[in-house]
């Protein structure tokens, strides 16, 4: 599976600095704005001790965590939607990704130029979030024309789908984002619209506020939005350091707490395999049923897939193998209708 987040922001934020952080690959990191141009792409190891808890029982040759891929984004100013700056390579570049990183500068410091001159963090959201509204809008507008041509022809499908679309429409005309309109996502219309439209507003969003102090109380209108704190430039002196010297300094990244919630972002669970010859994470969608997880393996084994037997992690540990989870009863024979847990630990019969 494919997923990947998108570090945007306004110029001079530090999205290519934790970028640089939580990838480990050198970036061309300066202070004026448009530094990125093209987007560099990472991909990051997803933290999680159980896997080596699964591998300390299995002793597998090989062990496979799952991981997430990044995208660092050119950085957006006002009038991105009109083509200011690299906006419409912006806007192209986040339209291709499933979630999003929003990095916001909390920190003030004079040598750093900040593209407004002045620290306003809820004013930078604020920019950004307008420009992405703008940029669905002239999409919205667009497929509207369409779809009230089609349904004037008497398309009862295309007349639906135009009362989604004018519904959205309304949202983002007022300063709304598409995410929070409250749509009915079981029902049809508003599923083709909302594949159609593809829109920027509907990725879900992770604030990363990037502060000088991460123990500092944020301002309060910051506060109400789904967010982590960083200090990203002691993440990225972390990098040039020693193990003994961290720990000397009683230092501690704060990356993997952002990897796991970039994760969780996109809706992901992990589900392992396990043998001698290797102990594995697999990513899948949360609320997948057990052959669409087999399809993270293998088409086979979605197409062929006749039964899963499946052990949750914590019984796996508790009882030590493979064997004894059977002979407890811990180890269960489930069918096509199973939905993954996150945690289960499979064996896939096809």
């Amino acid at each position: 599976m494919s997923l990947s987040i998108g570090i945007v922001g306004l110029p001079n934020v530090g999205k290519s600095t934790l970028f640089k952080a939580l990838t480990k690959n050198p970036v061309d990191i300066n202070n004026y704005p448009f530094c990125t141009i093209e987007p560099n792409v990472g991909i990051v190891e997803v933290p999680d001790e159980r896997l080596s808890k699964i591998a300390d029982i299995s002793q597998p040759a090989k062990i496979i965590p799952t991981v997430i891929e990044f995208v660092d984004i050119a950085g957006l100013v006002k009038g991105a939607a009109e083509g200011e700056g690299l906006g419409n390579k912006f806007l192209a570049n986040i339209r291709e990704v499933d979630a999003i990183i929003q990095v916001v500068r909390v920190f003030a410091n004079d040598n750093i130029t900040h593209v407004y001159e002045k620290i306003d963090p809820a004013s930078d959201i604020e920019t950004i979030n307008t420009e992405l509204i703008l940029a669905d809008l002239e999409t919205v507008q667009k497929v509207e024309a369409r779809l009230e041509k089609e349904a004037r022809g008497q398309d009862e499908g295309a007349a639906a789908q135009l009362v989604v679309v004018q519904k959205i429409k309304k949202a983002l005309g007022s300063g709304q984002l598409a995410r929070e309109v409250g749509l009915d996502m079981g029902d049809e219309a508003t599923q083709v619209v909302i594949r159609e439209l593809s829109l920027l507003t509907m990725k879900p969003v992770l604030h990363v506020y990037n502060v000088a102090d991460v123990d500092e109380n944020l301002p309060a209108d910051l506060t109400g939005r789904d967010h982590i704190k960083l200090d990203i430039k002691t993440e990225e002196d972390l990098l040039e350091m020693e193990s003994a010297e961290i720990a000397e300094l009683g230092v501690k990244s704060e990356l993997d707490q952002l990897v796991v919630k970039s994760y969780e972002l996109l809706g992901l669970i992990t589900f392992f395999t396990t043998g001698s010859d290797e102990t594995r994470a697999w990513t899948i969608v949360k609320g997948s049923t057990a052959p669409e997880a087999g399809g993270a393996i293998h088409t086979d084994f979605t197409e062929k897939f006749v039964r899963a037997e499946v052990m949750a992690y914590k019984d796996f540990v508790a009882v030590g193998s493979e064997s004894a989870a059977r002979d407890q009863g811990l180890l269960k024979s489930c069918g096509r209708d199973y939905i993954v847990q996150d945690g289960d630990i499979i064996e896939f019969k096809i």
